[in-house]
């Protein structure tokens, strides 16, 4: 991967150190790696997209990772001139903490000046990219690979227990946490700030969704067709092609940029020989109406099987999302035609209201606006008769009453697989007592109450651009394009399509039962109208299905479960019960945990960890 990695403090084998660190970080071959160190600090860069620069002047250190855009007239023209890693130094010394307001875009920074013992790092608002730091015998580190911060001595690669058990929470260990005891990543929007050994991590940027007033339909339909042209125009850097599921947001994509160049997009689609899993109509669909150059891939098991090892390989801690099969091989495909840039349709579910889960969840939170009298005094009284759980009617009330009851961000979590089963009966004692099973709800709840907004549904769509995107989908996507050397960009994740989106009415959001109601009635003369109907999906794996089917992935899912069983962490019993219940009952719901299970073991037996 592109990225950028560093310390402040006293090392006198800096040398050594750097070119440990890089090793540390760059499983694939990368381009060169660009590094200024003396004794008191280090900072490089490894650019194979040219995502990352350095730069090192008079006692100040500065790397970049990203493409930012400077909105400061001097330091765009010094990111012009000198390179983007130089306008960070000038900006830091001009600006101090507010240096990351001045930038847009994606960006991972970091500011040294170690003659002064002062440190900056920030991330970008989405974080699209990310930076995990360590502080630790009075040195400061930090990088974008937590590998590569592991790997400074002062820190070191502990597992932290903690970690494995958010990871199996969450398919994905989410910020501040990482894999290694002591080492954190910084939250979307986030800075730190290090000076005379006083260390403050504070926002610098959270989303707004105050409400524009006195704007209709029209006019916002308007502003919105606008920005949706200079977004594309902007991200349209040829030879570029795009991501096409099918859905929405990837439809949008290719007709964005096919209106703005006047002639047909490269797209690239992923498709499935299974029922249920197959996409490719949608995408066909969307084809013929943009008349794009279309290039199908079908994803087979066996491909399941080559990507595992290159996926454990290459995220720098273990993570379960099962979808970055089908983005590797689309990125792959798109790579071996020529494109070294793809566009993504990410983010258009979470700030335009598109999640299945925000419909379902006014179903629940309307229990609420009814009297509490009648809640308490009546309904729930009825719910909780003797033997209700056996008459149908009574069932279904006792059910909604129950889910309506845990309350929000909670109960999105009613279905997790460590809810559904006692602790006790998935996990061995000792792990048991050394994880705190209430950090991972702690954690939503902080995401769910930090926004300026009080309605639940906009505080939903503020969880998901930390859970869903900055911890999961984007770890995916640019990980997997990068993998295959391809750079990755999100026109629907400009900040100024962000702000615009987040500052819609909520009931342009979801209007009733309907999901992105603004979006697509914006829309409704470039999409067609069979994607505009259509259920939300994505690039969805039957690895279910096929694990237990395809016998080479059936024989490496079991090896992997069996090892992980001897790590003393989960019981072989639990495991071996999912195995079955796969086989015996439902083979894509157990399949997701045996998926994220089997990817911990792998990432572990691949890092030696």
């Amino acid at each position: 991967m592109d990225g950028i990695f560093g310390w402040l403090g006293d090392h006198a084998a800096h040398q050594e150190l750097i070119k440990s660190m890089g090793r540390a970080m760059r499983p694939s071959p990368q381009g060169p790696l660009r590094e200024h160190s003396d004794s008191t600090f280090g900072i490089a860069g490894s650019s194979r997209f040219g995502k990352a620069t350095t730069h090192a002047e008079q006692g100040l250190a500065a790397a970049l990772h990203g493409r930012p855009q400077f909105h400061d007239d001097a330091l765009a023209a010094i990111a012009r001139e000198r390179g983007p890693a130089a306008a960070v130094g000038a900006g830091w010394t001009r600006f101090g903490a507010r240096l990351p307001t001045l930038l847009s875009g994606n960006f991972a920074l970091a500011v040294i000046e170690s003659t002064g013992k002062r440190a900056f790092l920030a991330i970008d608002r989405l974080g699209i990219e990310r930076l995990c730091y360590a502080r630790r015998n009075g040195q400061l580190v930090f990088g974008t690979d937590a590998r590569s911060v592991a790997a400074h001595s002062a820190i070191g690669g502990s597992v932290d227990l903690q970690a494995i058990y958010e990871y199996l929470y969450f398919h994905a260990i989410p910020s501040p946490r990482t894999l290694y005891q002591g080492i954190e990543k910084l939250l979307p929007g986030q800075y730190l700030s290090l000076d005379s050994g006083q260390a403050r991590v504070d926002f610098y940027w959270q989303a707004d969704y105050t409400t524009e007033p006195g704007r209709d339909f029209g006019s916002q339909r308007g502003t919105f067709r606008e920005l949706l042209r200079e977004v594309a125009r902007d991200a349209d850097l040829p030879p570029v092609a795009t991501f096409l599921s099918g859905g929405t947001d990837s439809s949008t994509v290719v007709g964005s940029l096919t209106e703005i160049r006047g002639g047909a997009v490269d797209t690239f689609s992923i498709g499935f020989d299974a029922e249920g899993f197959d996409e490719m109509e949608y995408a066909r669909c969307a084809v013929e109406r943009f008349r794009s150059r279309s290039h199908e891939i079908y994803v087979k098991p066996q491909d399941i099987v080559t990507a595992i090892p290159i996926i454990a390989r290459e995220y720098d801690e273990p993570f379960g999302n099962a979808s970055a099969v089908p983005t590797y091989f689309c990125a792959k495909a798109a790579r071996e035609a020529g494109f070294e840039r793809m566009l993504a349709g990410d983010g258009g579910d979470e700030i335009f209201g598109g999640n299945t889960r925000y419909a379902k969840q006014k179903v629940f939170e309307a229990y609420f606006r009814l009297p509490a009298a009648l809640r308490r005094g009546v309904i729930e009284r009825v719910a909780r008769v003797r033997g209700a759980s056996s008459v149908f009617p009574l069932r279904k009330l006792k059910s909604y009453v129950d889910q309506a009851n845990v309350r929000l961000p909670l109960r999105l979590e009613s279905y997790n697989f460590l809810h559904r089963t006692s602790l006790s009966e998935i996990f061995e004692p000792d792990f048991i007592a050394a994880v705190d099973p209430s950090l991972p709800e702690s954690a939503l709840r902080d995401v769910y109450e930090r926004t300026s907004s009080e309605h639940f549904l906009n505080r939903m769509m503020h969880l998901d651009l930390k859970f869903t995107l900055a911890d999961n989908d984007l770890r995916k996507v640019g990980t997997m394009t990068e993998t295959a050397g391809v750079e990755v960009r999100y026109p629907l994740l400009d900040d100024r399509m962000v702000a615009f989106a987040n500052r819609l009415p909520v009931d342009y959001k979801v209007r009733g039962a309907r999901l992105r109601w603004f979006f697509k009635e914006a829309l409704r003369d470039l999409l067609p109208e069979k994607i505009i109907n259509k259920s939300k999906h994505g690039f969805g794996l039957p690895f279910g299905m096929w694990s237990t089917s395809h016998a080479p992935l059936a024989e490496l899912v079991g090896d992997s479960l069996s090892d992980l069983g001897r790590r003393g962490w989960i019981k072989p019993a639990y495991l071996d019960a999912m195995l079955r219940k796969q086989r015996e009952d439902h083979a894509t719901y157990y399949g997701v945990m045996i998926w994220v299970t089997m990817m911990l073991e792998r990432w572990l037996r691949t890092h030696d960890s």
